[in-house]
């Protein structure tokens, strides 16, 4: 999951450094995201993972770090896996 979503924030982010630079909490922001780059990187990660975000998780905090994707990725996952068991 990690390689995947470094490999978009390489893709989609548009960082002065690489994401392999970055520290799983680095701030991505801190690292040059614009609000632009955080909406493509977030289509990419719906894409690549196959999940929809909720409305709630569409804000500059979601993707605020690699970390903090990772669990929102989780979250998501696992509220389908929810839905699709019940």
């Amino acid at each position: 999951m990690i390689e995947i979503i470094k490999r978009l924030i390489d893709e989609r982010a548009y960082l002065s450094s690489p994401s392999c630079d970055l520290a799983l909490d680095g701030d991505l922001y801190e690292a040059g995201l614009t609000p632009f780059a955080a909406i493509q990187l977030l289509l990419a990660l719906e894409t690549a993972f196959e999940i929809e975000f909720p409305e709630r998780m569409l804000n500059r905090r979601s993707v605020s770090s690699i970390a903090r994707i990772i669990s929102c990725i989780r979250e998501v996952q696992a509220d389908e896996a929810s839905l699709r068991a019940a």
